[in-house]
Order: C-alpha cells, then structure tokens, then sequence
C-alpha cells in the first residue's frame, strides 16, 4: 500500500497535476470553511464587484459546519458536509483561483469540468468520523459572517488532515472508477 501523498496550501498546481483519483492525501496548511449560506454571499460579493473574504488563488474550502468547541479544543465535531449543495457556486470560484475543495459525495458535471479546465482537485472526507478527523484541526479563527454561525467562514489551520482524491485535474473520477473496478451498475 502507497503512503499518502503529503500536501500543503496554499496548493500549488504543479503538485495537483500529479495527483490521480483514489490517491491517499495528508494536507497541512490553511484551510476555509464554507457551506451553503457561506457560497451564497461569495458569490453575491463578486456579483457586487466586492473582493472575497479571504485569499481565493490557491485556496482550499472545507465544507463543513464545525459543531462548538468543547473544553480544551479548538473545535468540536467537523465532519464534511455534502458537496452537492455547493455546485451552483464551485464553478465560479474555481475559475477565479480556488485550488481545492473537501466535502463528501459526487459533483456535478459542470465542477468536474471546470476541476479540468482550471487544474483543481476535489477531496472526499471521511464522512461520519467529524470527532475524529477535528483532531487535525490545529487552530480556528473567524473570517467573515459570523451571523451564519456555524456556517460562518473560518479560517483553519489542519495538520496531516486525511483526504482522498475524488476528482483530480485530469477529469477522474473516484466514484466512477469504483463502479467500474466493481462492476456496479
């Protein structure tokens, strides 16, 4: 069995074009978080002429709506949420610079493509395991929108955060490939 590939952000392209679906990855770094509310206002800010909240080129969103902090932790439970919800906007943030994006489930036609088109990589996250993959987490701080609460936009610090590549830069395809190699209709 291969060692997962280490990463760290902001990511570069020359490391994403390396990548495959089905590889194993640790990454470390600055990571956003950012779910459905989160998407919306981004997306109005641009469509204002408005500047994001934080440093889109290069830049990896988690999306997650981390539970609170219990005693002694930066952070409580932040498994990923479905990614579905976030196709409308991934698109467009992807043209503009974002590099990576983390949740759970499939994409959309349209997010793969523009993973293709403009070298990007989406990361499966181990879903049902948010206690445990936090531990990861080494830092939290608020970023913007607070009012959404726990889908406001946080900036994490995550060391060795376990990731699979689900759609890579090459237009593969996890989910695809797993049917395939199992003959799942």
């Amino acid at each position: 069995m291969a060692q997962p590939l280490r990463l760290q952000t902001p990511l570069p392209t020359e490391e994403l074009l390396k990548l495959r679906a089905g590889d194993e990855v640790l990454l470390s770094g600055e990571v956003y978080t950012a779910r459905d509310a989160a998407h919306r206002r981004m997306i109005e800010c641009l469509d204002r002429g408005e500047p994001l909240p934080f440093e889109i080129q290069g830049s990896v969103i988690y999306y997650v709506g981390p539970t609170p902090a219990p005693p002694g932790k930066v952070i409580g439970s932040a498994g990923p949420t479905t990614s579905g919800r976030m196709d409308a906007s991934a698109p467009r943030l992807i043209a503009l610079g974002l590099k990576g994006m983390i949740g759970k489930g499939n994409r959309s036609p349209e997010v793969i493509a523009a993973c293709q088109k403009h070298q990007a990589v989406y990361f499966g996250a181990i879903g049902g395991a948010g206690a445990l993959i936090s531990r990861q987490i080494t830092a939290v701080e608020p970023v913007a929108w607070e009012d959404l609460g726990t889908e406001a936009v946080r900036r994490l610090l995550v060391k060795d955060f376990p990731l699979v590549v689900v759609n890579d830069c090459h237009g593969g395809d996890l989910y695809t490939l797993a049917r395939q190699q199992y003959q799942i209709p």
